[in-house]
């Protein structure tokens, strides 16, 4: 069996001291997650993650930094995850857009909301990102190359 992680990218947006946030099902849970998602085939990780916050939040993502690369192994399934978040700003909200299939709602919460005892993360990566963030981490998006 070849092992194979999971390439995924998230958004990380603050306006006003909150977060964009989208709430989705997951197994049956709410659960809070930036906008983010897996890298589609011949797709570089910026337009990933533009493509991916437009989908699942209706917002158009202009990305800035690098934030961090984050690995995580599920501690239930054994899949792992390899994070490349993003800080941006958004514009041009679609409040007509669909959103993705399982996403509820996008939403803007405080790091301390999302804290909250009644609110469940995806997954640690979603606050690792934002403290990451708040501690002022920004790499240059130039340091994602795509190779011919």
């Amino acid at each position: 069996m070849v092992w194979k992680p999971h390439a995924t990218v998230a958004a990380i947006i603050e306006r006003d001291n909150k977060f964009l946030m989208v709430e989705e099902l997951v197994d049956g849970e709410h659960v809070f997650n930036q906008p983010a998602g897996h890298l589609d085939p011949d797709e570089g990780l910026i337009d990933a993650v533009i493509r991916e916050t437009q989908e699942e939040s209706a917002w158009q993502f202009v990305p800035e930094a690098v934030t961090g690369i984050y690995l995580w192994k599920h501690p239930e399934n054994g899949e792992t995850f390899l994070r490349f978040a993003v800080c941006g700003s958004c514009r041009n909200h679609d409040a007509g857009q669909a959103l993705d299939d399982g996403i509820i709602a996008a939403v803007w919460k405080t790091r301390e909301e999302l804290l909250a005892d009644s609110l469940i993360l995806r997954s640690p990566m979603v606050i690792n990102c934002i403290d990451d963030y708040l501690a002022g981490k920004r790499y240059p998006l130039d340091m994602l190359i795509n190779v011919p």
